[in-house]
């Protein structure tokens, strides 16, 4: 399966536009994350605080022995604490055993409960005598548990101030991080990927304007109707020499195809020219062998009248003849008309007789025709003219020109040699237009691309050749 590609005026500002897009994720992403670590570590420094706070005003209670009063100040203190109305933080005092003196939530830390030296959360705890200074201990589950030893003036250990709090009061609320970087990345996008666009449609308007020319250039008339356009990129000015070079190029071989097809109108009348002269003597030995009987027999008039009808047809046969002739030595810009055809015939049957070839026509026009023409009557002249070449004496040659409303067809059969496909193929690659043997083919193949249309061996033919040469049936550009 073939894969969809976008144009490159459209891959460039598609890509900057996605390259804004996937960086402004990107950056929400990171911006996120670290928001996220902030948040933690927000959260472990009120923790320490707390756990400041409460060494300080528990120590003077402790010491008085007032449960109650360190029962206040945990639960005071403890609803200060992030997770405290979920029940996800706990605060409770330890005598100088480890043992729970009071606590903020009595139902999980039970007073009189051995905490120092016994395992919490799967974590144990160190010992009363081991704990020197505030302790950390992470939990399997990122919960965090927190001691602090007590001490009075004199540096006596009173007990400790135990902070536990559970893994979900850590996790980042990812919605509330996400919003104003999501905020963010709207606005970037909202800016960026409409100044991406245009910013991309800028530097590939250069990148368009050439393709517009090149995509202009596929008629063979308007390749040279317009210059190159201008740019300043200097990649695009080397595509931009090259398309004008091959603009000359392009022009020069279309000179030269025009004098090819002008010197080949001219050689087929030049092929013509002993078969209409023998065409036209024949009627002026009758001229004159009329004239001298006018000269001697003048004034019977019976002889007189046999004189003109002699003279008079002899002039209509030379004046078919050239009105017949005169159109294939000059370019009209006429549509072709049915009387063309009776043209070409006419041209060819002196070559036919000459060869002694059967020469039979049919035509078949259904709709106007909009063909132009002077190149149409050259390609059936010259295919004509080979066609009998090709049957040689004794041979038939039969013409068609078919013509509806989509296409003008001019099909011509000889029962000469068939010509197979590789050959025919092979002869128009070889000639060129440089090879006299078969200069007129390669014509018709000129005049058939040059107008859209096609010039085609028939391989389904097997009683010699057909050649088939159309045009679309359109008005002359």
């Amino acid at each position: 399966m073939k894969r969809l590609r976008l144009p490159y005026r459209v891959q460039i500002p598609l890509g900057l536009a996605l390259a804004v897009l996937i960086t402004a994720l990107f950056v929400t992403a990171v911006g996120a994350r670290l928001s996220a670590r902030d948040a933690r570590a927000q959260t472990l420094a009120t923790l320490d605080r707390a756990m400041v706070l409460l060494v300080a005003q528990a120590r003077p209670l402790l010491a008085a022995d007032d449960t109650w009063r360190v029962f206040s100040l945990l639960r005071d203190t403890v609803a200060l604490l992030p997770g405290a109305d979920r029940l996800r933080a706990r605060v409770a005092v330890l005598d100088a055993q480890g043992r729970v003196f009071a606590a903020s939530n009595p139902a999980v830390l039970e007073t009189g409960r051995q905490l120092l030296g016994e395992t919490l959360h799967g974590q144990p705890l160190l010992t009363a005598e081991e704990i020197q200074q505030r302790q950390r201990i992470q939990q399997a589950d990122g919960g965090i548990t927190l001691v602090d030893p007590i001490s009075s003036e004199d540096g006596q250990l009173l007990g400790f101030v135990l902070m536990d709090v559970d893994a979900p009061v850590f996790a980042p609320n990812w919605a509330q991080l996400a919003r104003p970087a999501l905020i963010g990345m709207g606005l970037a996008v909202v800016l960026l990927i409409p100044a991406g666009w245009w910013l991309g449609r800028r530097m590939t308007a250069p990148v368009a304007g050439l393709a517009r020319f090149i995509h202009a250039m596929e008629p063979a008339a308007a390749i040279t109707a317009q210059p190159v356009p201008h740019t300043d990129d200097p990649e695009l000015q080397r595509i931009a020499r090259a398309l004008h070079s091959l603009q000359s190029a392009w022009e020069e071989r279309r000179r030269a195809e025009q004098r090819a097809l002008s010197a080949e109108r001219l050689a087929a009348v030049g092929r013509m020219t002993a078969a209409v002269a023998h065409e036209i003597n024949n009627p002026l030995a009758g001229l004159l062998t009329a004239i001298r009987t006018l000269r001697l027999h003048g004034d019977a008039p019976q002889a007189r009248e046999r004189a003109l009808d002699v003279i008079e047809h002899g002039l209509m046969q030379i004046r078919t003849t050239v009105a017949a002739l005169l159109p294939q030595a000059r370019v009209q810009d006429r549509p072709l008309e049915p009387s063309d055809f009776d043209d070409v015939l006419t041209l060819a049957q002196p070559a036919a007789q000459a060869q002694g070839v059967s020469l039979s026509a049919r035509s078949e026009v259904e709709s106007a025709l909009r063909v132009p023409s002077a190149p149409v009557r050259q390609a059936m002249l010259n295919m004509l003219l080979n066609a009998i070449k090709a049957a040689g004496p004794g041979g038939r040659v039969a013409v068609q020109l078919l013509a509806d409303a989509e296409q003008v067809r001019f099909c011509v059969t000889n029962s000469g040699s068939a010509l197979d496909p590789q050959r025919f193929a092979a002869t128009l690659a070889q000639e060129g237009g440089d090879d006299p043997r078969g200069f007129g083919i390669w014509v018709c193949q000129q005049i058939a691309n040059h107008h859209r249309g096609g010039f085609t061996l028939d391989p389904d033919y097997r009683d010699g050749t057909r050649l088939v040469f159309w045009l679309p049936n359109r008005e002359i550009d």
